[in-house]
């Protein structure tokens, strides 16, 4: 699924990959060449949650490795294609931070929640698997295209499908192909927390020099945006409670927020078109840069085929 979504966003980047990107998915390539030759270095690498403690390096490390070849190829293809287009609009310094924070998170979610489940079911399955994995940053490269670009639309099994949407089908998919899975926990947690606490990085943490602002309170990228309108109603309360609860946003603060609107009327809405237009114009100029190689290389094929029809024209 994943792989489909990465190949249709390819078309919005350029001919070139960032040097950030070709790096870490050297470290990709490193890591999985590492395993294969010395299996027993997953045991310290990936995730085991029985070994966490006191390897917790393994937090950082499990994001990094991947343990099939069609994992590392899908993983190293999602990171170039995702991070062209996100790097230019957010820098390098922010790329990889968002990574490193998704990945952190991501990992130690999916070590509670394999704690969670031992204890729930008693079957030494979820403290023993090795679980590893760069889904988790590749889900939350998607809910970064669903905020920058929400309406690009993306051909996914021959429809047109808008990208604002695409991290709610691909966590839909994998919930419902878990259930024909052998090990759905090696993949479904990862993509889903993936999703999620990136979603919870962009929407309350990320920081907005333009703006001078943390996150993206736009009602575009709430919680209830990832779902279908009629169950908004419900998600929205839902949502509303975490973001106090959970959040901290503390009365002080949402007070300075109020402030901020009184002075600067409509300013988080206005922002966050800001963050489009700039993103649609991003996305025009690498569209206009490719149309303009493509040209180039057929004016080039046609004179060739000139020369080549004027040299037989002279035998």
């Amino acid at each position: 699924m994943e792989a489909l979504c990465i190949f249709s966003i390819k078309q919005v980047g350029k001919s070139g990959f960032t040097k950030l990107c070709k790096g870490l998915a050297f470290v990709l390539f490193l890591g999985h060449i590492v395993i294969q030759l010395f299996p027993s270095t997953v045991t310290y690498l990936a995730l085991i949650p029985s070994r966490t403690i006191p390897f917790a390096w393994n937090l950082v490390t499990s994001g990094y490795i991947e343990q099939t070849i069609p994992g590392v190829i899908v993983s190293i293809a999602g990171l170039l294609v995702l991070g062209e287009v996100l790097e230019p609009l957010w820098g390098a310094k922010e790329l990889l931070k968002f990574i490193f924070i998704v990945n952190l998170s991501t990992s130690a979610c999916v070590f509670v929640t394999a704690i969670v489940l031992y204890y729930i079911t008693q079957q030494e399955i979820y403290l023993y698997t090795p679980l590893s994995g760069f889904y988790g940053v590749l889900s939350g490269f998607l809910v970064g295209i669903k905020q920058i670009l929400p309406d690009q639309e993306i051909t996914l099994f021959l429809l047109n499908i808008k990208a604002k949407w695409i991290p709610s089908l691909v966590a839909f998919i994998s919930v419902s192909l878990s259930f024909f899975m052998k090990d759905p926990m090696l993949y479904i947690p990862i993509i889903l927390f993936g999703i999620y606490l990136s979603w919870i990085y962009l929407r309350y943490f990320q920081k907005r020099l333009e703006a001078g602002l943390k996150g993206d309170p736009s009602d575009e990228f709430s919680f209830s945006s990832f779902f279908p309108e009629f169950l908004r109603p419900v998600l929205d309360p839902i949502a509303s409670v975490f973001h106090t609860l959970v959040c901290g946003r503390s009365e002080r603060s949402e007070a300075n927020d109020q402030t901020l609107d009184g002075l600067l009327p409509g300013s988080y809405s206005i922002e966050a078109n800001r963050r489009r237009v700039r993103g649609q114009r991003a996305l025009e100029q690498r569209l206009a840069e490719k149309l303009a190689a493509v040209k180039s290389s057929e004016a080039t094929l046609h004179q060739q085929q000139q020369d080549e029809d004027d040299a037989s024209d002279k035998v």
